[in-house]
C-alpha cells in the first residue's frame, strides 16, 4: 500500500497586514468572542514584526504567538523593557506538532535582539511553555466568606468615564515604585485598561475633600464570589473603605465569598477584615504567571517577582 503523501511542514514567519483577518478568525475560534483583541493588537505599531505565525501549505494560519514590548518595574522600582507573550493560539487540527514551541523560539530570539531583559506570560496551561524555558512563579491571594457589610455604601461611588485622568494619576503614584507593575501609557488607559476592565467589572472610587480621587478598586462579582483585581490608594485607610463598599455591593448581588489578589502589604492586611471574615481567611498562591530570563540573570528577575508588594495587575494583560 502506498503511504499517503507527507504534509509539508508549515512555514514559520512574521505576520503581514494581509494576515490580520485570518488572525482574528483564529483567535475567535480558539478564544470565543473576544472583540477587544483587535483593539489591543493595534496598540503596537510593530505588531506584524512581533507576530509569529505558522502558515500551512495552503496558506492557512495554523498557529500564532505574539510578543509585546512592555515597561515593567524591577525590585527597586526602576523601569525595564520586557517581552510579554500573549494571544497564543493553534488550530485544533494542527495541535501536537510542536508549532507553538517553534514560534516561541523565534519570539525569544527577537525579544533578545530588541533588548528585552526577560519575558512574562500568564496561562492556565503551563506545560505548553515549560519546555521552551518559561518557569512558573507564585502570586499570593486571600479568600473566604464575605465580611458583614455596613448598613450603607459609605464614602464610595462607582467610577465614571470623566474619572479616567484622575485614575491614571492615582494609579501611577501608587505604583511608582511597585515591583512587577507596568508603566501605563496614555494608550493603555485609552484601550488596554477599558478592554480588561469592561462591563463585567465593578470600579469603585473614593474622593478627597477637594473633589479629587484618593482610592480606586476594580472587582468582578460572579458565581457568588467577589474578586478584587486591582486597587490604588493615596493612603492605606482608603483600601478598607473601598473593601466595605465592595462588600455592600457584593452582598446585594448575592455573593457570599470574596477573593483579593492584592499584595499582602501591612496596609492591605489591616484592611482585609473589612472584606473577609477574619476567622475564616484562606491563604493561597496563584501559579498562572510564568517568566523566562533573557538578557537579565534569573536571580535578578526572581528578586523582582518575589519583592514585597510586587504586583502585575490584570488590567495590564497582554
Amino acid at each position: 500500500m502506498t503511504p499517503p503523501p507527507a504534509i509539508p511542514a508549515p512555514v514559520i514567519r512574521t505576520a503581514t497586514p494581509a494576515d490580520e483577518p485570518a488572525l482574528y478568525a483564529l483567535w475567535s475560534r480558539c478564544f470565543g468572542d473576544a472583540p477587544h483583541l483587535p483593539a489591543l493588537y493595534a496598540l503596537d505599531d510593530g505588531r506584524h514584526h512581533r507576530t509569529l505565525v505558522a502558515a500551512g501549505h495552503d496558506g492557512t494560519l495554523d498557529a500564532v504567538v505574539v510578543h509585546v514590548p512592555r515597561t515593567v518595574r524591577d525590585a527597586h522600582g526602576a523601569p525595564h523593557r520586557i517581552g510579554g507573550i500573549g494571544s497564543v493560539a493553534t488550530r485544533p487540527e494542527a495541535r501536537g506538532r510542536g508549532l507553538v514551541r517553534a514560534l516561541l523560539a523565534e519570539a525569544t530570539a527577537t525579544m533578545m535582539r530588541e533588548g528585552c531583559g526577560w519575558s512574562l506570560l500568564f496561562t492556565g496551561t503551563p506545560g505548553v511553555y515549560e519546555g521552551s524555558g518559561w518557569r512558573t512563579f507564585a502570586r499570593p491571594y486571600a479568600e473566604g466568606p464575605l465580611a458583614d457589610s455596613p448598613d450603607g455604601p459609605g464614602d464610595v461611588r462607582e467610577a465614571c468615564p470623566v474619572d479616567r485622568a484622575s485614575l491614571a494619576r492615582l494609579q501611577a503614584a501608587d505604583n511608582a515604585h511597585r515591583p512587577l507593575s507596568s508603566v501605563r501609557s496614555a494608550d493603555d488607559w485609552r484601550v488596554r485598561v477599558p478592554a480588561w476592565y469592561g462591563a463585567d467589572t465593578l470600579q469603585l472610587v473614593t474622593e478627597d475633600g477637594a473633589g479629587g480621587l484618593n482610592g480606586w478598586l476594580v472587582a468582578r462579582i460572579a458565581d457568588g464570589t467577589a474578586e478584587v483585581l486591582e486597587a490604588a490608594v493615596a493612603t492605606d485607610d482608603r483600601l478598607g473603605v473601598l473593601y466595605e463598599g465592595l462588600a455592600v455591593r457584593a452582598h446585594a448581588a448575592g455573593a457570599v465569598r470574596a477573593r483579593t489578589r492584592l499584595p499582602a502589604t501591612p496596609g492591605a492586611e489591616r484592611a482585609l477584615p473589612r472584606l473577609l471574615r477574619a476567622d475564616a481567611v484562606i491563604r493561597g498562591t496563584d501559579t498562572t504567571g510564568m517568566y523566562r530570563p533573557l538578557l537579565t540573570p534569573a536571580r535578578t528577575v526572581e528578586r523582582t517577582l518575589n519583592a514585597p508588594g510586587a504586583a502585575h495587575w490584570y488590567g495590564d494583560s497582554f
